[in-house]
């Protein structure tokens, strides 16, 4: 059961990867161009030598970009699909799509929406290449409280569930997350490396783009893998239950 929930979870994650490519590379690709032209025109005014291109940007913005987004789809949809089992019938008893849906939700907002609040994602030419590693850490630390974070809020959602009822219990433990990202947020330091000739617009279309594509896999991989799951799971639950 297990090896065929994850085998659906990692081909849900592929087709999310798939769409969000297409994303990716309409409206992403654009900004990250706008980004290393910027970043080139500062290095040929400050007399800097034009550096030998590895990978050539073509690749970078098709194979490259796709290649990436389909293994991290795949990767995360696997792990989805291996936290969904353990979820299923445990913390509720909604069913498969249902519990798939909630799950990518509460994956998107911990995972994706909340270090994204505080560490943006940023193009080529904005962020110093001395404080990428202090950068690094701080948006992974953030990660891992979010995550714990959430997980306590479901835990606690599960605990009041029987005594206060579904929608009291869910907003208690939302507002106890909300409650300690807010004080995480504010406690850990702010990065600001933008540079002052970087266009505000460029940069929030960038930054928009970023938590698109995650929204994309996450809405993808909840809804296609719910149907997967429910197709696999419900007949036997239904046999169970008569």
């Amino acid at each position: 059961m297990v090896g065929s929930l994850l085998l659906r979870g990692m081909i849900a994650g592929l087709i999310a990867a798939v769409l969000a490519f297409g994303f990716a590379y309409a409206f992403g690709e654009p900004e990250v161009d706008y980004a290393i032209g910027l970043e080139e025109q500062k290095a040929a005014a400050a007399g800097e030598p034009e550096e030998p291109e590895i990978v050539s940007r073509a690749t970078q913005s098709t194979i490259g970009l796709a290649t990436g987004l389909l293994v991290y789809g795949a990767a995360i949809g696997g792990i989805f699909a291996l936290v969904f089992t353990w979820a299923y019938g445990r913390v509720t008893a909604l069913g498969a799509r249902a519990t798939s849906a909630l799950l990518a939700l509460a994956a998107f907002v911990s995972v994706a929406l909340v270090p994204q609040i505080k560490y943006p994602a940023n193009p080529p030419a904005v962020g110093s290449a001395e404080t990428i590693g202090s950068r690094t850490s701080l948006f992974f630390i953030l990660l891992v409280v979010s995550i714990a974070a959430m997980v306590l809020a479901v835990a606690l959602a599960r605990r009041l569930w029987a005594e206060r009822g579904a929608w009291t219990a869910g907003i208690i433990a939302g507002v106890a997350y909300l409650a300690v990202i807010a004080v995480v947020l504010f406690a850990l330091p702010p990065v600001n490396e933008v540079p002052p000739d970087f266009a505000a617009e460029r940069l929030w279309a960038f930054r928009a783009v970023t938590i698109g594509i995650h929204a994309i896999l996450w809405t993808v991989i909840g809804l296609t893998f719910g149907a997967l799951a429910e197709a696999r799971l419900e007949p036997r639950r239904r046999h169970a239950l008569a």
